[in-house]
């Protein structure tokens, strides 16, 4: 008899697989970090070290925030309801310039937390003291793909650009065998960046076989910069610095032409689209629905919680279905599968974890959550897919499995200190409130 060391038992199996299938009253079992079983049922001539009644509760794939800025939790509600440029360069820049390790470390945990109690289980970052980034995230017990922001100008972090691609490179050795930190390479944006640093970081990630990740098409005025600076619009330039490519994740991707979704179609360019910050931000709304039409890879991100003001991918579902409805006046536009869709194993294709996550398969990593249906907002349910989507929240995750480690049980964390972590964040917060009443040394 087969010794398995969790399973998930009575449950309504939602596996995002190819077919869309559904088992209900069905169950997962794991074994090291992998399903070792799943099916309809209860698991056949096996025991399990521990066990987990979904009580009729939906199981499914852990969700995948594709773009953030994990860090940036401290900087929540901290300057909102303001143009861009004052936000960034009287609030953001400022904070940004003073922070250390240690405060990207913090905040990063505090984002973990939020995102594990929220039902995710990988997220795609990019910011500043990515190492430590790293660090917590293993700490949380989180998977995750990191990059250190790159750019023209000197970073707080590693001084001038020379250094951030040598910072970068060691990253990529450091965390190269870990069973949950993976690194990319990742230029800010087309307009931060030159063509020469454009070029070189796509060669960095082309030499290891990595993503190559970049913010672009954002803005309006992103595209009148670009096209005054080099005489063509943002994937254009992209295109004729040999850059594009199935490796490199396009985040935003906001205001495109027929002519540049044809070339990410092309290139098989993966898109993250982060509606709510986008609406934050006033920068538009990213056409979905035309690019899934071409077939490409679109997931969903919530970019950082400066500019949104959470990290919770189910509010981010929800807004994402209703927004590109209305957009196109369409209801039949992003139904609820195809939206969770984006959640989980578009995430996993977007990110490169496409064999490994994103669907509830046998011999995939067993990253796994479960929805607690028990509650006045989520019954009855019809439909478990239109449930997710426009229903729930979430706080109703009760469960999280991370490469077959349970981070959460009926609401705890297990991995993480939350009191502590929240209290380190209030201290850093209270540094915020001083680096912006004070003076730059040096000034």
């Amino acid at each position: 008899m087969e010794a398995f060391d969790l399973l998930i038992k009575n449950g309504v199996i939602l596996t995002m697989d190819k077919e869309g299938s559904i088992l209900e009253q069905g169950h997962v079992a794991v074994k090291g970090d992998r399903i070792a079983s799943i099916g309809a049922g209860q698991a056949k001539n096996g025991k399990a070290k521990k066990v987990i009644d979904a009580g009729g509760g939906l199981v499914l794939p852990g969700l995948i925030n594709a773009h953030t800025h994990a860090a940036m939790s401290l900087f929540r509600g901290l300057a909102d309801d303001l143009p861009l440029m004052e936000w960034l360069n009287n609030y953001i820049f400022p904070v940004e310039s003073r922070m250390d390790g240690d405060f990207v470390h913090v905040g990063t945990l505090l984002a973990c937390a939020e995102m594990i109690l929220s039902g995710t289980t990988t997220f795609c970052d990019m910011y500043l003291f990515e190492d430590e980034v790293a660090k917590a995230a293993r700490e949380a017990g989180m998977r995750c793909l990191v990059g250190e922001v790159l750019y023209d100008f000197p970073s707080p972090n590693y001084g001038p650009i020379e250094k951030g691609l040598a910072y970068t490179e060691s990253l990529i050795q450091k965390w190269r065998d870990d069973p949950l930190v993976s690194i990319a390479v990742e230029p800010h944006s087309v307009y931060t960046c030159s063509p020469d640093l454009l070029v070189a970081a796509n060669g960095l990630a082309l030499k290891y076989g990595i993503p190559l990740i970049i913010h672009v098409a954002e803005t309006a005025s992103e595209i009148d910069v670009v096209k005054e600076r080099y005489g063509k619009r943002p994937f254009e330039h992209l295109e004729s610095l040999g850059v594009l490519g199935p490796h490199l994740i396009a985040d935003h991707c906001v205001h495109l032409d027929e002519s540049e979704m044809e070339k990410i179609a092309k290139h098989h360019v993966k898109v993250i689209n982060n509606p709510e910050s986008n609406m934050k931000l006033a920068s538009g709304v990213c056409p979905v629905s035309e690019l899934l039409a071409r077939g490409i890879t679109v997931a969903l991100g919530t970019d950082g919680c400066a500019s949104n003001n959470n990290l919770d991918l189910f509010a981010e579902m929800d807004t994402a279905a209703k927004l590109h409805k209305l957009r196109t006046m369409d209801p039949t536009v992003m139904d609820a599968f195809t939206v969770l869709r984006m959640a989980t194993n578009h995430g996993a294709k977007a990110l490169g974890y496409g064999d490994l996550i994103g669907s509830l398969e046998k011999g995939k990593k067993a990253d796994i959550i479960v929805v607690d249906t028990h509650k006045p907002h989520l019954t009855p349910m019809y439909n478990p897919y239109s449930h997710l989507v426009y229903a729930a929240k979430g706080h109703d995750v009760s469960h999280s499995i991370i490469n077959g480690r349970l981070v959460m049980e009926n609401r705890r964390l297990l991995g993480l200190d939350l009191q502590k972590v929240m209290a380190k964040a209030r201290e850093k917060a209270k540094q915020v409130l001083r680096w912006l009443s004070e003076p730059p040394a040096g000034s």
